[in-house]
């Protein structure tokens, strides 16, 4: 980077002496205006390593709630069993659901023997009646409007008892998908109640595939994009550096933090990590191409607001910025600067 320097004249006195050429006389030099150091504000992306704390999730993960009323009959399984999906976890009795399922079969029945009789009937009109003066048509109507009504009935008694035999199929708990058993809160006899809702029976998480969250602060997350390479480390592997890259991005900033959730997907097949690590993570950020930089020194921050020092026409300016991607010797700025402008390289507050 180029720095140039600003030298201020250096007043001196004039000379004077006096007219009988008897003891002349000099004033001292008054002392050199302070000197500064400047640099060109310039355009590119500063990359940069970001250091963040993150956390690993389960990529699936689901609270076990009773969908009906009854008493846990078996729970066949327990907390750190690998489960497969569909698999069988634990069942419910409920008699009154068997007996609500049995008399909606009943009813099924009955309606569709009605519907059977009713439509025999008004065939046998509707073929009778085509002898002339044999049926009289307001007969006709009213055995096809019973016939009709009939079937509405035996549709109606057909649905409440597919209903009565899904909400049987509710005692049978299975897993939705391949997992862990991390929780269990429930024993053989005890009672569950579909409306409570305070804590679940089981607790299934996917554990082969996990979830890397991390959030990034706002300044950064507009330059980072999917596929970009993110490194991490946990604890329990001892330093052991893992790699990823960024699969999702919230698209939301977190008004309260000022940052963007995003994931990174981490395949967990030995089982060697496990949802709930922390982790620290270095992400890679290449720098926004379009933005403007400058020495990091030649930012000041105070209490109140963030600035550098602008030199133009032997005046200097106090121009307010944002910080983007910072080095080690240099920061991007985004406010009221235009690439060449002249700023002064080492600034503090009490310049």
């Amino acid at each position: 980077m180029k720095y140039f320097i600003l030298s201020m004249a250096v007043i001196t006195a004039v000379a004077s002496c006096t007219t009988n050429g008897a003891d002349k006389k000099m004033t001292a030099p008054v002392a050199a205006a302070p000197q500064y150091q400047l640099a060109p504000v310039e355009k590119g992306g500063v990359s940069t390593s970001i250091k963040l704390p993150a956390q690993l999730a389960a990529y699936q993960e689901v609270s076990i709630f009773p969908k009906v009323n009854g008493y846990v009959k078996t729970v066949a399984v327990d907390i750190g069993d690998k489960v497969s999906k569909g698999k069988l976890l634990m069942t419910l009795d409920a008699p009154e659901l068997l007996q609500a399922a049995m008399q909606a079969k009943e009813k099924y029945a009955r309606t569709k023997v009605d519907y059977s009789i009713d439509k025999e009937r008004y065939q046998r009109l509707l073929e009778a009646s085509k002898t002339p003066g044999a049926i009289s048509p307001l007969d006709l109507s009213t055995v096809k409007s019973k016939m009709e009504a009939d079937s509405i009935l035996c549709n109606a008694e057909k649905a409440n008892w597919q209903l009565q035999q899904t909400m049987l199929e509710y005692l049978n708990v299975t897993a939705p998908f391949n997992g862990v058993i991390t929780e269990r809160n429930i024993h053989p006899g005890a009672l569950v109640n579909a409306a409570a809702k305070d804590k679940p029976m089981l607790e299934l998480k996917q554990t082969d595939h996990l979830r890397l969250q991390l959030d990034i602060p706002e300044a950064v997350a507009a330059q980072i994009k999917n596929k970009d390479t993110v490194s991490f480390y946990v604890s329990a592997l001892q330093g052991k550096k893992l790699t990823g890259f960024i699969n999702r991005s919230s698209n939301n900033i977190n008004p309260t933090f000022r940052n963007e959730r995003m994931e990174v997907d981490v395949p967990n097949k030995d089982g060697i990590l496990s949802p709930g690590m922390f982790a620290n993570v270095v992400l890679y950020s290449a720098g926004n191409i379009e933005a403007l930089y400058v020495p990091k020194t030649a930012v000041v921050t105070s209490t109140e607001r963030k600035y550098v020092l602008v030199m133009k026409d032997k005046t200097v300016t106090k121009v307010d910025v944002t910080t983007g991607n910072a080095s080690a010797d240099k920061i991007e700025v985004y406010g009221a600067l235009q690439q060449g402008d002249q700023v002064i390289a080492v600034a503090n507050d009490q310049m």
